[in-house]
């Protein structure tokens, strides 16, 4: 078994079609969403709808979330009430192509703050999947913001 491969305990599939202006679906019909370009002033045109980078947004943030609280109970500390905000962005890369960018926030006023960037390091390094997945692929911001 190499570094990257998983023992799965869980598993997913999405399909979309039309691309960026188009549906997505999970095969376990959990989430279906309208997709559309982003425009000027938010999605263009489709109410409603979201881009890739909301899913993405909306899951590294839970999944890192998790990690951070996963992490403080194994160092017998209680992070379940972190505030944990991803900002995906996304443009056009300088070596071309396109690309996302992201800034973490993590927040938790009833741990002292060295505590939480500590806690915040290790479940980037060693625990979430999407930080796993995007080491190397994508450059990541960590504001921390404790007691």
């Amino acid at each position: 078994m190499s570094a990257n491969s998983i023992k799965s305990v869980f598993s997913v599939a999405g399909t979309s079609t039309g691309g960026r202006n188009g549906q997505a679906e999970t095969s376990d019909h959990a989430l279906k969403v309208e997709l559309a370009s982003p425009g000027a002033g938010g999605v263009a045109g489709r109410p409603g709808a979201v881009t890739p980078e909301h899913l993405f947004a909306a899951g590294y943030s839970a999944c890192f979330g998790g990690a951070v609280e996963a992490v403080a109970k194994m160092h017998k500390k209680d992070a379940s009430k972190a505030k944990t905000t991803c900002m995906v962005s996304f443009g056009p890369r300088e070596g071309g192509g396109y690309g996302v960018n992201v800034k973490m926030r993590v927040e938790d006023k009833s741990l002292p703050t060295a505590d939480l960037t500590a806690l915040v390091h290790e479940a980037h390094e060693k625990i979430c999947p999407y930080s796993h997945a995007t080491r190397g692929n994508v450059e990541i911001a960590f504001e921390v913001v404790g007691a």
